[in-house]
């Protein structure tokens, strides 16, 4: 009879703790617990108190003291960790008691009754037990058990549906593969749905809560993808109800994180050419028995599934660099985009809006739609170039921007991501059909520009520059001026490199051009786009005007130089390598220099003192050695920076520029050279005796820059061969030319110094002499009016200055007698004073 007294003892176990079980008993009930599920496999009985036992483990522990729940947490976590191993008892009634048990964590109840001294332990402390004790993984190793039997497969599910809620419990179920074991389950059978609807719940939990891409890598095999595809054909075809459409949706999100992944077989698999034809199957009519028979409700949960779509495609025809995928893969991928007309169907949203909707959306709905679907076109158009313009698509987006700069009425809501800033107004059409011709015209293929430009797209987008810009003055937003930025780099595009395009700018061009370079600096720093706006505009000048006379003779007409002298003038580091090529492009017309000649800064700054500044500050900001004069210091390398310096010499095939060659383009010095030399190194107005030391250097830049190339040269060779005596004589020649070139400019640098020194020293002499006769005048007049104030005073004084003053005026008076001569007085009778 002992089976009988442990069955009433286990009895009386459940009646004592029926209100809880206490932290300290906790192992002692995890030791009944494992004995309970040993004598299942012997009497059936047992299975009922280890039911009941298990279930007292749903109820809060209960604890003497605050300190109890630190205290016993190791027996806490244990004890709960035990629960997951019991999911090895074969029993259906002891599983799913467990994960009821698991479940009633996250919905604790109080029990009505307290044990006496006892109270219970916070409400989190189990859920933080069961992280701590690894329940979750042993749940989804479990799930290998319950495989077959639907009822418990649901309540582990459910069970770590909750525990999935938990950061520290998705990463334990990582570690047991959680994510492809789920997506297999997907398509079980199950008449109430619970299990799709489960899995994926718990599928974006993990995507939530661990790394998405470990939960995609998991989920990248070729029977997960099947899975998957099968689960959402199921509900695509079959679901009716509102949450079947958006575990549809669900599901549909994941199969996007795959298509990002280029690891995952979604075109092995049919998944990718499925969601090509689902995406266009309302915009083009191809018979494809994929969709036979399938309608949109065009309600809600519709419309989000069509976006999804349009977001599919999008992710699909991502550069394959970028993505990392085969060449062979993306061939693949543009092959069924373009057999399912996914042009075409796109087209068919780049015309102006209609109301009511279209193809039975709303207003609102079809808006963002005809957004979504024109942002994916952006995307789209520059891997299907062909199918682009056999569709006449320029023509479309011309005839659309047309309709955005028109005055129909339209009111666009405004509601979506792409249609930020288009409440009330058609900005948001304009700003994302701009986008497609960029990225077309990006392209550079003269196919798609000659398209363009015959149906006058220059005009236009002139046109719709006016426009952005004078609803710019009204109120200034980001997106106005990324559409001004991105017209800009379109006729940029357009006009590069042909002289009959540039002509067709010209004027116009040219007086839209110089207000963006008349742009308030202070708005640089404002963070809403006008530094692109800026950069933009200077690059639609050097590709728009230079090269083209009558557009150069306008632009200078304009006073155009001035402004590009005034922007360098800023000092913004980043716009000096784009202005100073300006400039230099600039100066093969030979009215440039006069004009940069003539142009005056603050404190009369002349442009070739702004140069020369210029050249001082990159010679400081790349380490070039000089005296605290400006002074040449390194004979041998006279214009080498540090990081030049420091570089080893490589030999390097004929056709690699070497470290001296690169290193030109990767600063502004040559740009300076090339403008003095057109300017001309001599009579430059304005200039200091510093900017003539550092002047004399810019002379020789050239001179010093092939010397470093003959540096570079003698050193690979001697790397590599021993020259014979004449050549090694012919070397060492050469190689002394430099350095004998930078004493010359050290020499003459000297003699500038002194000279100036010289100069100053005169002027401070000069300046010397002009105070002391200062000061003696001063003097003199200090000495004239002490003599005034003694004859005002003391009358003796005042006699004796009379006497000297007719005794003066005595001697001046000729000697000889003038014949029949007037003598006249000189005293004015009556008068009291000297002066």
């Amino acid at each position: 009879d002992l089976e009988k007294e442990q069955l009433k003892a286990l009895k009386k176990v459940v009646k004592r703790f029926e209100n809880g079980l206490p932290l300290k008993d906790l192992t002692q009930i995890v030791e009944i617990l494992n004995l309970c599920a040993e004598k299942m496999n012997e009497q059936e009985a047992f299975i009922e108190p280890l039911c009941e036992l298990i279930k007292l483990c749903g109820l809060p522990f209960q604890k003497k003291k605050s300190s109890d729940e630190v205290r016993y947490s190791v027996a806490a976590s244990k004890s709960i960790a035990q629960l997951g191993y019991l999911m090895r008892v074969p029993s259906s009634q002891v599983r799913i008691q467990i994960c009821k048990c698991v479940v009633s964590f996250y919905n604790m109840e109080l029990p009505r009754k307290l044990l006496p001294g006892y109270q219970p332990t916070s409400a989190n402390y189990k859920i933080q037990m069961a992280e701590l004790g690894g329940l979750a993984e042993t749940l989804v190793l479990s799930l290998a058990l319950v495989e077959n039997h639907l009822t418990e497969k649901l309540w582990v599910l459910k069970a770590l549906q909750h525990l999935s809620s938990s950061g520290v419990n998705c990463g334990l179920m990582m570690k047991a593969q959680a994510a492809s074991r789920l997506c297999l389950y997907l398509n079980g059978v199950d008449p109430s749905g619970q299990l799709v609807f489960r899995s994926s719940e718990i599928l974006w939990n993990l995507l939530e809560n661990t790394s998405k891409e470990e939960v995609v890598n998991q989920l990248s095999s070729l029977e997960c993808v099947h899975a998957l595809k099968e689960a959402f054909v199921d509900l695509l075809l079959h679901g009716f109800r509102h949450c079947d459409h958006q575990l549809r949706n669900d599901l549909l999100v994941i199969a996007t994180l795959l298509a990002e992944n280029p690891a995952a077989p979604m075109i092995e698999s049919g998944f990718t050419k499925l969601l090509i034809v689902l995406a266009t199957f309302t915009e083009v009519k191809i018979p494809n028995p994929l969709v036979k028979g399938l309608k949109l409700t065009y309600g809600y949960e519709d419309f989000e599934l069509k976006k999804l779509l349009f977001n599919v495609i999008g992710v699909l025809s991502k550069d394959p660099c970028a993505i990392q995928v085969t060449i062979s893969l993306f061939a693949l991928t543009l092959q069924l985009l373009r057999e399912s007309d996914v042009i075409p169907a796109l087209l068919c949203y780049v015309k102006p809006n209609q109301k009511p909707g279209f193809h039975d959306w709303s207003a609102a709905h079809y808006e963002e739609l005809q957004l979504h679907a024109i942002a994916v076109l952006a995307s789209v158009a520059p891997v299907l170039i062909d199918k682009y313009l056999s569709c006449q698509a320029n023509t479309l987006l011309l005839v659309f921007l047309e309709w955005c700069i028109g005055q129909d009425p339209f009111f666009g809501q405004g509601n979506s991501f792409h249609g930020t800033g288009g409440r009330g107004n058609k900005l948001a059409q304009m700003r994302y059909s701009l986008r497609v011709l960029r990225a077309v015209v990006s392209l550079y293929d003269d196919a798609v520009n000659l398209n363009l430009c015959d149906q006058g797209a220059i005009s236009q987008l002139l046109d719709i520059l006016k426009y952005a810009a004078n609803k710019s003055k009204e109120k200034e937003d980001a997106i106005l001026l990324e559409i001004q930025a991105d017209i800009l780099f379109l006729l940029s595009g357009l006009c590069e490199n042909d002289l009959h395009r540039k002509e067709l700018f010209s004027y116009e061009g040219v007086d839209i051009l110089i207000p963006f370079l008349q742009m308030d600096p202070k708005k640089l720093y404002s963070g809403l786009g006008h530094n692109r706006l800026l950069f933009s505009a200077l690059d639609c000048l050097w590709s728009c005007v230079i090269g083209c006379y009558i557009a150069e003779d306008y632009f200078l007409e304009k006073q155009g130089i001035f402004l590009l002298l005034d922007l360098l003038a800023l000092k913004q580091k980043n716009l000096h390598n784009i202005i100073l090529g300006i400039l230099v492009e600039f100066c093969d017309n030979p009215k440039t220099t006069s004009h940069i000649s003539t142009w005056r800064g603050d404190k009369d700054q002349t442009a070739a003192h702004l140069l020369i500044e210029l050249w001082r500050q990159e010679e400081l900001e790349l380490g070039v050695k000089r005296d605290r004069f400006g002074r040449i210091v390194d004979m041998k390398r006279p214009i080498a920076s540090s990081f030049q310096k420091q570089q080893e010499i490589i030999p390097l095939p004929a056709n690699c520029p070497s470290f001296a060659i690169v290193e030109i383009s990767e600063n502004i010095r040559a740009k300076l050279y090339s403008l003095l030399c057109k300017l001309g190194f001599e009579d430059l107005p304005g200039l200091s005796a510093k900017d003539f030391v550092t002047l004399a250097i810019i002379r020789h830049y050239i001179d010093f820059k092939v010397g470093e190339v003959w540096t570079e040269l003698c050193a690979e060779l001697k790397e590599e061969f021993k020259p014979v005596s004449s050549d090694e004589e012919v070397l060492k020649v050469i190689s002394e030319v430099p350095e004998d070139i930078g004493r010359r400019v050290a020499a003459l640098q000297t003699e500038v110094l002194e000279s100036q020194h010289h100069q100053e020293i005169q002027e401070e002499e000069k300046t010397y002499k002009k105070i002391q006769a200062i000061h003696k005048q001063r003097e003199m007049v200090t000495k004239s009016w002490e003599n005034f104030l003694t004859r005002t005073s003391d009358y003796e004084a005042l006699k004796k200055a009379k006497k000297l003053q007719e005794k003066s005026i005595e001697t001046s008076r000729s000697k000889l007698k003038t014949e029949n001569g007037t003598v006249h007085s000189t005293d004015i009778k009556g008068l009291g004073t000297t002066v």
